[in-house]
């Protein structure tokens, strides 16, 4: 599903032009990431900024921390390293300690400016502009929640799967609800309150993606499970 016109009158709003994940507004993102806040992630247009249930909010930190036992299976067999949405870089850092090559990518200016204080290699911009050593790349990560990217899963597969080796391909993880396949205008929301801009969003379960790989001209080829976190693996079909 891609939101559409229609959709984003139904929504009752509009993103700003090139609206991206937690810009805009009062920035809690930007905050969040230089004081390992919390935030969560809410429906544009939803009443009740400030956080309110423990369960509805993810912590920052995590993305600044060191990678996990679910996040390392992502590595397994590749020898090269694309993470899409890097965030403060820590799949970049998990990588380059396996001794692989990598690079991560990010819209935020301030995930860029602390993964390059940290020594990690990272571009700032987005998936869809013209990337470093674009067809080199064994693994292109989507971690996190990053197939939300534009909430366009389809298009942003199809570009994932157009910066992967001939003989690579795309690492997603989805959502818990494998059945899950639900595009929306979000804002991201911290303790204080203060709210991002609008922006375009996508949540995608394990059965759904496959039909999103099949029209970006890739296939599931493999899907695991490690400490409730699922991951599948796809590949080129042509």
């Amino acid at each position: 599903m891609t939101l559409t016109p229609d959709t984003l009158s139904d929504a009752g709003t509009e993103p700003a032009v090139d609206a991206t994940f937690g810009s805009g507004g009062a920035e809690p993102y930007a905050r969040a990431l230089r004081r390992d806040g919390r935030l969560r992630m809410v429906r544009s247009g939803d009443s009740g900024a400030a956080l309110e249930h423990d369960d509805d909010a993810f912590d920052v930190a995590k993305w600044s921390a060191d990678a996990d036992l679910a996040d390392l299976s992502t590595l397994d067999g590749a020898a090269s390293v694309l993470d899409v949405g890097c965030g403060p870089a820590r799949m970049v850092r998990a990588a380059l300690g396996r001794g692989l090559r990598a690079l991560g990518v990010d819209v935020s200016p301030v995930a860029v400016e602390l993964a390059r204080a940290a020594g990690l290699p990272v571009v700032a911009g987005s998936v869809f502009d013209a990337l470093p050593h674009e067809g080199y790349w064994d693994a292109v990560l989507l971690l996190d929640g990053n197939i939300g990217i534009g909430g366009d899963p389809t298009a942003l597969l199809a570009r994932c799967g157009d910066v992967a080796s001939a003989t690579g391909g795309v690492v997603v993880e989805t959502a818990d609800d494998a059945a899950l396949d639900d595009v929306y205008l979000a804002r991201v929301v911290d303790d204080r309150g203060s709210e991002s801009d609008p922006f375009p969003w996508a949540e995608v379960g394990a059965d759904a993606l496959v039909e999103h790989a099949r029209g970006a001209g890739l296939s599931v080829v493999q899907t695991w499970v490690v400490d409730g976190r699922t991951f599948c693996r796809l590949a080129r079909t042509r």
